[in-house]
C-alpha cells in the first residue's frame, strides 16, 4: 500500500526525489536510515508499478539477480533481493526452483516490496513545479516543502511514431498495454512492430495459446536485419561495468553516440532462450500440426504507414531495407506497437529550466550526475535513467544501477565510498613513444 504524507513531518529536506522507479528507488533504499541525509521520495502513481501491463506469465530478467537495488553497491543493505527473499520465507524455495533467470513478475514484486518498507516514499502525490530561491522549493498538488537537492528519476514512457498517436485504441497500442488490451485474438490478423525483446515476447504469448484462442495469424516486423540475440558474453558486459561507464563520459558525443548505436544488441537484444521458443513453437505449428499460415516473420523492413484497412481492421505498409521500391501492405486486426520507451518530459523544472546546462537533447551532467548549471555547487538537481548519450547504453539498464545512486548518495553526504576494482580491459589508451623520436 502507499504511503500517505506525513503532513506533521518535516517542511525542508537535504534530497527530495521526483519519481519512484528503479532508480529513485535504489537511492532511497541506499539513504533509508540516514540521518544525516533527511530524503523525502514522491510518485504521483497511487502505488508502485513497473512494466505491469508486460508481465507475462515466464518472462525474465535479462540481467543477474545481482543488480537488484543495492547488492552491488552495498551487499550488506537490508533492501536486497536476497533481503526480499529471506524477509518473505522464500528463501529456501528460490533456492530449489533454480531459475536460470529470475522471474520478472518476481522482481516486480521485490520493487514493490522495497517501496513498502521504506516510510520516506510517498505514492500519489504528484509535482507540479520546482523553483529556487537559495533553496529548491517544490510544490506538489498537495503540499509545497524545501529541499537542498532534487533527485529526477521519472523514468522513461511508451513511444509510438507521431503519425499514430491519435490513433492508439483498443486494437491499435503500445507493447506496455499488452495485458490490458491483448485479448480475444482468436482468429484476428495481428501485426507486432519492433524486433527487441519486448516485441518477441508478445509474438511467443500469441503463437503459445491453445487452439481455440490462436489468432488467424501474427506477423512480426522488424527493422533489423535478423532476430538478433543479446550478447551477454563476459567482455562485452564489461560495457555495463563502472569503469567503462567512466570511460565513456570521457569521450565526445559523436563518439558515444557512434558507439551506443554500434552497441544496441548488448542492451537491446533478445534472449536466446526466448529466440528458442518462438523457433521451436513455429515449427511444431508448420509441420506437426498443419498450420502453416499462423507465423510470419518479415525483418529487415521498416514499417513507413498505418492506415485504415479496405475492409476494416488496419493497413500497415512496410519497406524493405534492401530494395527501397518494394512495398508490402499487411492486412491487421490489431497492431501492436513494441517501439520501445523515451525519456518522461520534466515539466515541473520549467522555472529554473533557463538555468540548466544541456547535452543535445539531455540535461548535461557531472561525473555524479548532477546537471550543469548557474547556481550554487551545494544545491544540485541529479538526474537518474536519463543521460544515455552521456553514459552509455548501461544507464537506462538495471546493471549500473546501484552504482549510479551510490554516487550521488555520496555526494549529497559528502563522502566517498570504496570503488570496486577496474576491468580487465584497458579502455583509455596508453601513450605510447612518438614516431620519429631519438632512443
Amino acid at each position: 500500500m502507499a504511503h500517505e504524507p506525513t503532513r506533521s513531518g518535516p517542511t525542508h529536506y537535504r534530497c527530495l526525489g521526483v519519481g519512484v522507479g528503479p532508480a529513485n528507488l535504489s537511492l532511497a533504499s541506499l539513504l533509508h536510515g540516514r540521518t544525516d541525509v533527511p530524503n523525502l521520495f514522491l510518485d504521483r502513481k497511487e502505488s508502485f508499478s513497473w512494466h505491469d501491463g508486460q508481465q507475462l506469465p515466464g518472462n525474465t530478467l535479462q540481467v543477474s539477480l545481482f543488480k537488484d537495488l543495492v547488492t552491488l553497491a552495498d551487499p550488506r543493505n537490508p533492501f536486497s533481493f536476497l533481503s526480499y527473499l529471506h524477509d518473505n520465507g522464500r528463501l529456501y524455495h528460490f533456492l530449489n526452483a533454480q531459475f536460470d533467470a529470475v522471474p520478472r513478475v518476481e522482481f516486480r514484486n521485490y520493487l514493490a516490496w522495497a517501496s513498502r518498507c521504506n516510510k520516506n516514499i510517498v505514492f500519489g502525490e504528484a509535482v507540479r513545479e520546482v523553483a529556487f530561491d537559495g533553496v529548491f522549493t517544490v510544490r506538489t498538488d498537495r503540499r509545497t516543502v524545501t529541499a537542498d537537492n532534487v533527485v529526477v528519476g521519472v523514468g522513461s514512457e511508451p513511444w509510438v511514431p507521431p503519425q499514430v498517436q491519435g490513433a492508439l485504441g483498443p486494437t491499435q497500442f503500445h507493447i506496455s498495454e499488452y495485458l490490458n488490451q491483448a485479448k480475444n485474438l482468436g482468429g484476428k490478423r495481428v501485426v507486432v512492430i519492433g524486433g527487441g525483446q519486448s516485441g518477441a515476447e508478445a509474438f511467443l504469448d500469441m503463437i503459445s495459446q491453445p487452439s481455440k484462442d490462436l489468432p488467424r495469424r501474427v506477423s512480426w516486423i522488424s527493422r533489423r536485419g535478423n532476430y538478433f540475440p543479446i550478447d551477454d558474453s563476459p567482455f562485452t558486459n564489461d560495457y555495463y561495468m563502472p569503469s567503462h561507464a567512466e570511460y565513456f563520459f570521457s569521450l565526445d558525443r559523436d563518439s558515444r553516440q557512434a558507439f551506443n548505436e554500434r552497441h544496441i544488441l548488448t542492451s537491446d537484444g533478445i534472449s536466446e532462450s526466448t529466440l528458442r521458443d518462438i523457433y521451436q513453437r513455429a515449427y511444431l505449428h508448420r509441420f506437426v500440426e498443419g498450420n502453416v499460415d499462423l507465423v510470419g516473420l518479415y525483418p529487415n523492413r521498416e514499417v513507413t504507414d498505418v492506415s485504415t484497412g479496405l475492409y476494416g481492421g488496419w493497413q500497415v505498409t512496410a519497406r524493405h531495407n534492401d530494395d527501397r521500391e518494394a512495398v508490402e501492405l499487411f492486412e491487421a486486426d490489431v497492431v501492436i506497437w513494441a517501439t520501445g520507451f523515451r525519456s518522461t518530459q520534466m515539466d515541473f523544472l520549467d522555472p529554473i529550466a533557463d538555468r540548466l546546462e544541456r547535452d543535445g537533447d539531455e540535461l548535461r551532467i557531472d561525473e555524479d550526475y548532477a546537471v550543469h548549471w548557474d547556481g550554487p555547487d551545494d544545491r544540485r538537481i541529479f538526474v537518474q535513467n536519463a543521460a544515455r548519450g552521456q553514459r552509455g547504453l548501461a544507464d537506462p539498464n538495471l546493471s549500473l544501477n546501484a552504482w549510479r545512486s551510490q554516487r550521488i548518495a555520496d555526494r549529497l553526504g559528502k563522502v566517498s565510498s570504496n570503488d570496486q576494482l577496474p576491468s580487465f580491459i584497458e579502455w583509455s589508451t596508453k601513450m605510447g613513444a612518438r614516431a620519429g623520436r631519438d632512443t
